[in-house]
């Protein structure tokens, strides 16, 4: 079966790990600040705070800037449940905002009438999640317009976009969003086994999300209550978490970041194989807008139903039964039956549920070679 993902683990990946296994830290020593370090200065942020998974960095954010009972966070039905189960961990509403129907990102057109009608009804969000669907930016020069002017925080939800720009600058640089949350999980860019990180330019919310990453814990006199009792004494300020990430994972980043630059090209490399086998095909393929540059996390392409006498479904099923190991990305989220309970209902959001009738992500990744892909490319025509 040739997967939709899957990670690179080379010589030096493994070197890196055991380099720490046999170092007197195997956990909350040097790795984790010098891995934060790295994908920081990558990324062009001034702070980042890693921890164990992308979700738990959403949590973060979404804490370190306030959101709780009473407040509404907004996102994209189209990602996976991460996006929006962070608000309610925090005790918010949820509610989503359709897609567009060409970038299948958070439509900024569709999020800009839904914030006319919430502030006549005084229900604005407090915080806006926009997901990088596929590792494709969204129009965040617009969203974050919005942002100002209706009083909502932002964090881009980057877990598919390491890696990639937007109009020049890094995904995670903070131009137009208070906080950028990247994952780590093995079909990733780059992985960790299991990890995230929260990126920021504000310090104080770097600082929020460090001390509820680690039991809402401090060393630091200048937060306690009074003097410390000695050199050993800590004092729990907040009720915080254990969303540690270790120096074994840590490492294993460090040394992942390394590559970065040249995982992504070879994810270019394969869509544009893919782009140019598939242009004459009843296949939408992925928008890659000139002012951006994907981190292309999946490759979606979409088949309208009926076309060609051809369904998604069958075809998926086709081309699992051919060795071709395709997913969906994603249901929408608010179609689950634990959000359904909530109220939501099929038909409330129908770009996105069009694009989850007609979506397939192919095979993507750095070792997929051109003998496999061709492989993919060529049951994939032949089934059209």
């Amino acid at each position: 079966m040739i997967p939709y993902g899957r990670q690179q683990i080379t010589a030096e990946d493994i070197d890196a790990v055991v380099s720490v296994l046999q170092s007197d830290f195997l956990t909350q020593g040097p790795a984790v600040p010098k891995f934060e370090q790295a994908l920081s200065a990558l990324t062009q942020a001034k702070w980042g705070v890693a921890v164990n998974s992308g979700t738990s960095a959403l949590h973060l954010a979404c804490l370190a800037l306030g959101l709780g009972k009473g407040d509404w966070l907004w996102t994209t039905p189209i990602s996976f449940v991460a996006s929006a189960n962070c608000g309610l961990y925090c005790g918010a509403q949820v509610d989503f905002v359709d897609i567009d129907p060409e970038s299948w990102n958070l439509s900024a057109s569709a999020l800009e009438q839904k914030l006319i009608a919430a502030r006549a009804q005084n229900r604005l969000p407090k915080i806006v999640v926009a997901v990088h669907l596929c590792g494709l930016p969204c129009e965040m020069e617009k969203i974050n317009q919005l942002s100002l002017e209706y009083g909502f925080s932002l964090i881009e939800d980057a877990c598919h976009a390491l890696g990639g720009r937007y109009q020049g600058e890094p995904i995670g640089s903070g131009r137009y969003s208070d906080i950028t949350v990247f994952s780590f999980h093995p079909v990733k860019t780059i992985t960790t086994g299991e990890g995230g990180m929260a990126v920021t330019n504000d310090e104080g919310l770097a600082e929020k999300m460090r001390l509820l990453r680690s039991h809402g814990i401090t060393r630091d006199p200048a937060q306690m209550t009074h003097a410390p009792d000695g050199s050993w004494y800590y004092q729990q300020i907040e009720l915080g978490f254990n969303y540690r990430i270790s120096d074994l994972q840590a490492a294993l980043g460090f040394s992942q970041l390394q590559r970065l630059g040249r995982f992504v090209e070879q994810r270019h490399e394969i869509a544009d194989r893919y782009d140019q086998a598939f242009r004459d095909t009843p296949l939408q393929l992925p928008l890659r807008p000139a002012h951006t540059y994907s981190g292309l996390h999946l490759y979606v392409v979409r088949l309208a139903a009926g076309t060609a006498s051809r369904s998604r479904d069958p075809l998926f099923e086709q081309l699992r039964a051919e060795g071709i190991g395709v997913n969906i990305h994603y249901i929408p989220i608010h179609t689950q039956p634990w959000y359904q309970q909530q109220g939501f209902r099929a038909g409330d959001f129908p770009q996105a549920e069009k694009y989850y009738s007609e979506a397939i992500s192919l095979p993507i990744y750095p070792d997929l070679d051109e003998v496999a892909q061709q492989t993919v490319i060529s049951v994939l025509k032949e089934l059209l």
